[in-house]
């Protein structure tokens, strides 16, 4: 059996992050992603959003608690897990979450917020995703001169 969900979207609030009594952090992000619907009988586009609950345990949530901001550009690989609660007035309650099992910033560094507010994500990989340090671990990266932009850092350039 596969339970696997690929997102790439963007962050429609900054993360809620707890750190539970054991000292285990976790991070709740609500996740946009949109997709242009186009009807050929009227030859209009119209676009429909989808909002995602996306859960991190642990080292993404720490990443998330220090990357991610309010429009920020990621990507999740997770898997799909429903809920099932009694509320206050007594009804049952459904939601479905999004576990992630990876998380990766994407975006050229300043185009974020979070990257606008920390000074960037650190050393960038390709297809403008985001090398983030492992939490605890020092950061090798200097400050560099600006360059001119590469292929490799143009995010429309992806390869699906």
């Amino acid at each position: 059996m596969i339970n696997k969900v690929i997102l790439i979207g963007n962050v429609g609030a900054d993360p809620e992050v707890r750190t539970l009594e054991s000292g285990v952090k976790v991070a709740r992000i609500r996740l946009a992603t949109t997709e242009r619907i186009y009807n050929r009988q009227t030859q209009e586009a119209r676009e429909h959003t989808e909002w995602h609950t996306v859960t991190l345990w642990r080292n993404m949530a720490d990443t998330a608690d220090r990357f991610v901001r309010k429009g920020s550009q990621i990507y999740i690989e997770g898997r799909i897990r429903s809920n099932e609660w009694t509320g206050n007035d007594g009804a049952k309650r459904y939601g479905i979450e999004i576990m992630a099992d990876d998380l990766k910033l994407l975006g050229r560094r300043g185009d974020s917020p979070a990257g606008q507010q920390q000074g960037g994500y650190g050393q960038q990989g390709a297809y403008g995703q985001q090398a983030v340090p492992a939490a605890g671990a020092p950061s090798t990266a200097a400050p560099q001169e600006p360059s001119l932009p590469s292929p490799a850092d143009d995010i429309d350039d992806l390869p699906f």
